[in-house]
């Protein structure tokens, strides 16, 4: 559970960096203080083995033995010397501060030492550690009367200096900054927990309480930003992020109001437009038959008739609008089943061929082999493109191309057919093309704005989905897309 705080991990890391730099800087100063102890412990028994040297000699250069003896056992008596001593190249013991080893056999290590040819090392003796030097005695001139002629080794001075109190200064010393150690890791730690518990955990534990109450759709609260810093800063972000939510809630439920209140309204002009359309319809066609009936009196040249044709023809605008309204307030329930839509293509086409304005229009087919079929209403399914295809052949005044392109695609796990009637007209104003799918909106001058909503209401009935890509100046494209339904196929009606 620990871990899982962001702000515990980050403790305990720096706890872990801190404590690895401290150590590391502690054992180095520790490692410093052990060879600057030992190294003035070896310039103490250098400087000693120098003095008990020329102490010696002297002694030595007027024959008075008795005086070197006196002078080893004096030197013997410092606590920091363990013993010291004058021995025969073979190991032979001739003179020490301690009497009773005279005659006897040098300890192995200092006998190692000089005969290694090194002038001092460290090592264990009776239970303690030793500094043991050894200093061969040449002979010179002055030592020809009493050891022969000839430079030769007549001795080895021996001092072993105890190295107990270099080792107790450097334990004491170790400890001291252990201990220093310890009480600035536990010191900086401290400080850096509260720091991050105290200036970082408490905000974000505020921003995150505050964050749950937002989440539960209250938009009031706010926090306090305290401090002119990083989390300043975030505390402020938190309260321009609230305030943007807020507001946008406010629109949205805005928005939301004025969209019931216009689906209300499309509702009231449903249920009106199919009352009106069944009003409108039968005496209309009751006016058309008469008309029809009167036309039939007036000889082919009859000026009259051209008048006849032209009010018929009004008559004929006037029901298809009630049509359109009749279909938008009250749509016919759909009766599916499997359609090969690349012939629903090619059958809407042909219709599509005998409007007098594409006589001028290129048709281009771009329909995929082996396209499942989809399960549709067929004579609806074609209103939609007989719909589509109309508007775009209208758009292309001066002429252009009608592409028309099948194709099956994927969107994430599901499968789908898509349909693109695609025209090279004018295309659709950016601001008009928000709103083609409104009712009763439209650029026509005889257009009802019926046409484009009830081919999305026809194609939201069969699961799928309609969009328009469009630039100024650049032609239009109606994309359809309908999911694949698995069952039986159909066979073909168009080759291929």
């Amino acid at each position: 559970m620990v871990f899982k705080s962001l702000i515990s991990r980050v403790i305990i890391l720096n706890i872990l960096l801190l404590s690895a730099g401290i150590a590391t800087f502690t054992l180095f100063h520790i490692r410093r203080e052990q060879v600057r102890m030992f190294s003035a412990t070896r310039e103490s028994a250098k400087l000693l083995l120098a003095t008990v040297e020329n102490s010696i000699f002297n002694s030595m250069r007027i024959g008075n033995s008795e005086d070197v003896q006196a002078i080893l056992v004096m030197v013997g008596k410092n606590p920091s010397i363990c013993n010291v001593r004058i021995f025969k190249p073979d190991g032979t013991i001739l003179k020490s501060a301690h009497p009773d080893e005279i005659g006897r056999s040098v300890d192995t290590n200092d006998f190692a030492l000089f005969r290694s040819g090194r002038d001092e090392g460290i090592f264990r003796q009776h239970g303690v550690d030793v500094l043991g030097m050894v200093k061969p005695i040449v002979s010179d001139s002055r030592c020809f009367g009493c050891h022969g002629n000839g430079r030769k080794v007549i001795g080895v001075l021996n001092l072993n200096y105890s190295l107990t109190d270099a080792t107790k200064k450097v334990r004491e010393s170790s400890a001291y900054f252990l201990l220093s150690t310890v009480f600035i890791i536990v010191l900086l730690s401290t400080g850096v927990s509260y720091i991050l518990l105290r200036l970082v955990r408490r905000p974000i534990r505020s921003v995150v309480n505050k964050m749950a109450q937002v989440e539960d759709g209250d938009f009031s609260v706010r926090l306090a930003p305290g401090r002119d810093d990083e989390m300043g800063s975030l505390i402020r972000s938190f309260n321009s992020m609230v305030d943007k939510l807020e507001k946008a809630k406010q629109d949205l439920q805005e928005c939301h109001y004025r969209q019931m209140e216009r689906a209300d309204r499309l509702a009231s002009v449903g249920e009106m437009s199919t009352g009106i359309a069944h009003e409108i319809k039968n005496p209309l066609a009751g006016i058309s038959s008469a008309i029809s009936v009167l036309a039939d009196d007036f000889e082919q040249q009859d000026p009259r008739r051209e008048v006849i044709s032209k009010v018929l023809e009004q008559i004929s605008r006037l029901d298809k609008t009630a049509t359109d309204l009749l279909y938008f307030g009250r749509p016919g329930t759909p009766e599916f089943s499997y359609v090969d839509l690349n012939a629903l293509v090619h059958k809407t086409l042909f219709f599509i061929s005998q409007h007098p304005e594409a006589r001028n229009i290129h048709r281009i087919k771009d329909l995929a082999r082996d396209l499942p079929p989809v399960w549709v209403d067929e004579k609806q399914f074609q209103q939609v493109l007989f719909n589509i295809m109309i508007n775009a052949i209208q758009a292309m005044k001066e002429g252009g191309s009608l592409t028309i392109r099948t194709s099956e695609v994927t969107s994430g796990a599901k499968g789908l057919v898509q349909l693109q009637i695609a025209d090279t007209g004018p295309g659709i104003p950016a601001d008009d093309l928000e709103r083609i799918f409104t009712p009763f909106f439209t650029t026509k001058t005889q257009g009802t704005g019926l046409g484009l909503p009830i081919c999305r209401q026809l194609i939201e009935q069969h699961g799928g989905t309609i969009r328009v890509e469009s630039h100024h100046g650049e032609g239009t494209a109606f994309i359809i897309e309908l999911p694949i339904v698995a069952g039986q196929g159909i066979e073909r009606e168009v080759s291929l």
